[in-house]
This record gives C-alpha cells, sequence and structure tokens, in this order.
C-alpha cells in the first residue's frame, strides 16, 4: 500500500553570525543537493514526490531549505533519486577546493565477490554521485591460505604495492609485486591475486573507468 504524502515541519530560524552551523544551514544545503540531482537526472519535482511518497509542495520547500526533513524522509526522496542518502551531504563543511579527505583507518569497508574474512577492502573515496567514475581501495591480505577468483570489470586498473609480496595473474602472464612495484591492466582481462609469498601484503589499487557506472 503506497505511503500517504509526509508533511514536515519548518526549519528553525538561521543561526546568528559567527554561530555553529544548525540545521536551517544544513537543510539549505541539502536541498540544494536535492535540487541539483532531480535536474541532473532530468526528473520533475512530481516525478520525485511520487517515488519517494511526500506531496509535491513538501518535496518543493526542502529543496528551497524552508522545512528541516526527516532523515526517513531524505531516505525515500535519495532512493526516487538513484542515489546513497549519503550522496545529499557529500560536500558538506568541504572547503572550496571540494577535496576528500579520508584519514588513515577511516576507509569504508566494503564486501566484493571473493573476499573472506583474511581479504579486506576498505574503499578510500566515495560518494561519487550516481554514477561511479573511479574507485581507490586500500587491499589488506592476512591469511595465507586464501584464494582467490578471477576478477573481470570495465575499465583500467592501477596496483602499487606498500607491504609484502605476492604473485598477481593478468591473463596468461604472472607478475611478482614488491613494495614500491605497481602495475596497469585492463580489467576486462581476468585478473587476481595468486602466490602469497611474503605476508601482511597490503596495496593500493584504483578502478577508473571508461565511462561512468552504476
Amino acid at each position: 500500500m503506497p505511503r500517504p504524502p509526509v508533511h514536515e515541519s519548518p526549519s528553525p530560524a538561521p543561526p546568528e553570525s559567527g554561530s555553529a552551523p544548525d540545521a536551517a544551514l544544513l537543510g539549505r544545503y541539502v536541498g540544494h543537493a536535492v535540487r541539483e540531482l532531480r535536474l541532473a537526472h532530468r526528473l520533475t519535482l512530481g516525478q520525485v514526490a511520487e517515488r519517494a511518497a511526500v506531496s509535491r509542495s513538501l518535496l518543493s520547500k526542502i529543496e528551497n531549505g524552508l522545512v528541516s526533513a526527516s532523515l526517513d524522509t531524505l531516505a525515500r526522496i535519495a532512493q526516487a533519486l538513484g542515489v546513497s542518502m549519503s550522496a545529499l551531504f557529500k560536500h558538506w563543511d568541504v572547503p572550496e577546493g571540494r577535496a576528500q579527505h579520508v584519514k588513515a583507518g577511516q576507509g569504508m569497508e566494503v564486501v566484493r565477490r571473493g573476499t573472506p574474512s583474511g581479504h579486506t577492502y576498505h574503499l578510500l573515496a566515495y560518494d561519487q554521485g550516481p554514477r561511479k567514475r573511479f574507485e581507490p581501495f586500500l587491499i589488506s591480505i592476512d591469511d595465507p591460505g586464501e584464494s582467490f577468483p578471477d576478477f573481470e570489470h570495465p575499465g583500467t586498473e592501477f596496483i602499487h604495492m606498500l607491504a609484502g609480496t605476492m604473485e598477481y595473474r593478468h591473463g596468461r602472464q604472472t607478475y611478482l609485486l614488491q613494495p614500491g612495484d605497481s602495475l596497469t591492466f585492463s580489467g576486462q582481462i581476468p585478473h587476481g591475486p595468486g602466490r602469497l609469498v611474503e605476508l601482511p601484503i597490503r596495496f593500493v589499487t584504483v578502478i577508473v573507468y571508461d565511462a561512468a557506472v552504476e
């Protein structure tokens, strides 16, 4: 059964000069992000409102920073726009250069096919919008008995070894990778770690997609 349209309460007054950013400032920022994403997807207010089960007038007020939307409402709006909710906040409190700073140990841990407990991926940059153009990972391998499937994906992959030693297969070739070594290859050719020579293994891999992908 479709949800009835949601109505939210107005935002509080803007912060006084010099005070910390409050919900009103954040609401204006999020509203701007919602509008930019909606226009980028060439969607009307009515289309997004219907998908998110909110009223058209509420969505308009959110886009204009006139109301402070609940997290539940923002989650449904993000889903209607085809993005994660965090994408609505991706440039919040970011300097003018819009650099993304991920502190050591704070990369988002993700799970990918063929990555059991001894093989971890930490995503070093994220919230790139509805379509990703690149993915940088810090990969750690600590289990000497771990084996890996062949990976295949669009785009070009770059690997730079930080610690440990391993053999890395790409197509019919095998490369011995040691700290400081780099390897660049087409992701469409089957590839993946082979013999683990010296543990622990740490390496950075960056996948650059030829065209933006979902």
